[in-house]
């Protein structure tokens, strides 16, 4: 089966509305989702004021997500040449507020451009200058990141399953996430973000090998519990909000 028209199809669940302003536009292509269970203990410390890790069936988990950034737009409008498209490899874990919000706390954030990260970093998102790229192979989705200096390092592929689709909770809670927390002016936020639904597939991993997760500081043993890949996604991101 070939490569599905984005958004085409629709396993999951609507997402938040974003109100304006909007504060910026991009496109997420070639998203691989790799995931490991670890007990809610392990995440807690991680979380900011106000939120706590989000649990499934007694568990939480890590992800190691890698994309392409593309047709970045501030404000949703406004292009930004070359420095808007970029490669992107994230280690997240996942989050409730007590208001109800579910959303990713980013760890680290690998970018193959300086600019969004240095942008990133005035908003105290982790952001890290490396080497990313995506896989030689277009068979085969997948990244390579390479820090710069004696850094961690990370390389994966997947082959992902056309013929299925990823609908059972579990993946829909793990890439289901319409928003982020973070700590911007020692206070929790919510930045919400919203898109259509896009098409989820399960994925079988042909090449891993990873670093940034356990220098993250969650270690983690062997392969993924979880393997998820999606063609990709238009997002928009909205203003930040408090969270009490």
């Amino acid at each position: 089966m070939g490569t599905p028209v984005l958004g085409t199809e629709d396993p999951w669940p609507a997402g938040l509305r974003v109100t304006p302003p909007i504060l910026m536009a991009q496109t997420w292509a070639g998203t691989v989702f790799l995931h490991w269970r670890i007990p809610a203990s392990a995440a807690a410390p991680y979380m900011p004021p106000g939120v706590e890790p989000d649990v499934f069936h007694g568990s939480t988990w890590v992800g190691l997500v890698g994309f392409l950034a593309r047709e970045t737009r501030l404000f949703g409008r406004v292009p930004v040449p070359y420095f808007g498209s970029f490669t992107e490899i994230n280690v997240r874990l996942y989050s409730r507020g007590p208001d109800g919000s579910r959303g990713v706390l980013f760890l680290t954030l690998d970018a193959s451009r300086l600019v969004p990260v240095l942008v990133a970093r005035a908003l105290h998102i982790p952001y890290v200058w490396s080497g990313c790229r995506p896989a030689r192979s277009g068979r085969e989705p997948g990244y390579d990141v390479e820090r710069f200096g004696k850094q961690p390092r990370s390389s994966f592929a997947v082959v992902p399953d056309y013929a299925r689709q990823a609908d059972d909770d579990l993946s829909l809670l793990l890439t289901a996430r319409f928003g982020l927390h973070a700590v911007f002016a020692g206070r929790t936020v919510f930045i919400p973000n919203s898109h259509r639904p896009w098409p989820l597939y399960p994925a079988r991993l042909t090449h891993f090998h990873d670093e940034l997760v356990s220098a993250a500081g969650l270690p983690v043993e062997g392969p993924p519990d979880t393997v998820h890949y999606s063609p990709g996604v238009r997002t928009l991101f909205g203003r930040p909000r408090r969270i009490a």
